[in-house]
């Protein structure tokens, strides 16, 4: 391929990025993108969820829409909390698992995640009012955020939430003065920001240097930090917090940031006398959204990580403490497909005589801004029949009046694919509808969950009058 000024999309012969292979059968599900109970019809091809047709379902709630399969939501979280309370039973009683409420929370969700034996991380006043309202046990939520109220404190604190984490010196005064104002000791934990460059995109990538979150390790911040808690009576020095970012396939980056984590932990006692009983690992383990993705099973990545902690706590002399994980894409974003409805669809010829499709579809970067923000890959499918036309490469596009509109860069579709199709995009399940906008005055879509035959509604589509409700004219 010859280099184009405009860059590779616009050259001569472009066939798509080097992962992406012209399929044998364009109606072949890709198994590791989709969720366990997803099957297309034998006979007309139609995608089928938890034995429910795409088609009954577009015809009963409209399009777009967020499907959730929750027979496979339940199992990936289910399959996280035994893997990691296996992996360190022997070293430290087992493993807490706290599903990353940020990917993607709503009421019915924080029920799931509890009955699957998980806690629950939130980030902000309104994930923890969706906590509280979905009554998971207030010991079992914790309270993230790099930049958090007086008032989201003071509620977490009025809640008896298990930990809230702080992220700067100065939050550890105002927990502390939220704390005795209460007449209560607010159990914490410090995020240390470990310099370890996650092999991911710049702005999901969380524990080097320079950037918002936490308290630095390499510039004594850290050390500094601990002595500040453990000098205010009013808060409970749980332990320390790491997460290096996320979309991550190895657990090369786990070892570097539990070393040196764990060394930060060992100087604690020494220093302090103090032998914190918890460290959390974070989350960020990804997830399969192409066929270029290769993501660990839960198994081995909770048998990574307790290999690597348990080796640098023998190495630096001290018990294993209580180990808890954050996963959150990696439960909820295999389980979800958004379902959209094909409208215009055209061939643009580009310079050199190449020429690419667009398929628009009703939605766009107001239901999925991953693309858009993190130059993300998607796959997608046609959904509502089998087809035997010849597979052409396709950019699915939304309807938004942006020229970064994109929802699946490069995928190949059939070509007789036409207005009143149904496309399914995976892996939608997490930070699409919790990311979602308005933009352009859209509605957001519904949350759907597929179980046994039937769908009920998590979330309801917005609609137009739930829009010009908070227009005060």
């Amino acid at each position: 391929m010859r280099a184009h000024e405009a860059g590779a999309l616009h050259a001569d012969g472009y066939f798509g990025p080097s992962w992406l292979r012209p399929p044998v059968d364009v109606n072949e599900l890709v198994a590791p993108l989709w969720s366990r109970t997803v099957r297309r019809g034998s006979s007309c091809g139609r995608l089928k969820v938890a034995d429910v047709d795409v088609v009954a379902i577009a015809a009963q709630h409209g399009t777009p829409a967020y499907v959730v399969d929750e027979a496979d939501f339940r199992a990936r979280a289910r399959a996280f909390a035994t893997a990691f309370d296996a992996a360190f039973a022997d070293l430290c009683g087992g493993a807490d698992v706290y599903y990353a409420g940020k990917a993607f929370l709503c009421t019915e969700v924080a029920r799931w995640v509890v009955q699957e034996g998980l806690s629950l991380d939130t980030c902000t006043g309104g994930e923890l009012a969706v906590a509280l309202r979905a009554q998971v046990p207030p010991s079992r939520i914790g309270l993230h955020g790099n930049n958090k109220s007086d008032a989201e404190i003071g509620r977490a604190l009025d809640a008896g939430i298990g930990r809230i984490v702080v992220d700067a010196p100065s939050e550890i005064d105002r927990v502390a003065d939220l704390a005795r104002e209460r007449g209560v000791r607010a159990p914490v934990l410090l995020r240390v920001t470990v310099g370890v460059e996650a092999h991911t995109h710049s702005y999901i990538a969380t524990a080097h240097e320079d950037q918002k979150f936490g308290l630095s390790l390499s510039g004594g911040q850290a050390r500094a930090a601990v002595a500040q808690v453990l000098a205010r009576p009013e808060l409970e020095l749980r332990g320390l917090h790491s997460h290096i970012g996320s979309q991550i396939f190895d657990v090369q980056g786990f070892e570097i940031a539990a070393r040196r984590v764990l060394g930060l932990h060992a100087k604690v006692a020494t220093e302090h006398g103090v032998v914190l009983p918890e460290l959390d690992l974070g989350g960020g383990f990804g997830i399969a959204y192409t066929t270029q993705h290769d993501p660990l099973a839960p198994t081995d990545l909770a048998g990574g990580l307790a290999e690597i902690v348990g080796k640098e706590c023998a190495d630096l002399g001290v018990d294993v403490p209580r180990i808890s994980v954050e996963p959150g894409r990696a439960i909820a974003g295999p389980s979800t497909f958004t379902l959209y409805s094909v409208g215009t669809v055209k061939d643009v010829d580009l310079d050199g005589g190449g020429r690419r499709r667009y398929v628009a579809v009703d939605g766009g970067m107001s239901d999925n801004i991953r693309t858009a923000l993190y130059d993300a890959d998607y796959s997608a499918t046609l959904a509502n029949r089998r087809s035997d036309a010849e597979p052409v490469l396709s950019r699915v596009v939304g309807k938004h009046c942006e020229s970064g509109d994109i929802v699946v860069k490069d995928e190949f579709l059939p070509s007789d694919v036409g207005p009143g199709d149904l496309l399914a995009v995976p892996g939608t399940g997490a930070y699409c509808r919790s990311m979602a906008s308005q933009y352009n005055h859209v509605p957001r879509p519904p949350v759907l969950a597929a179980r046994d035959g039937q769908v009920r509604v998590l979330v309801r589509r917005e609609t137009e009058d739930d829009l010009l409700a908070l227009d005060l004219g």
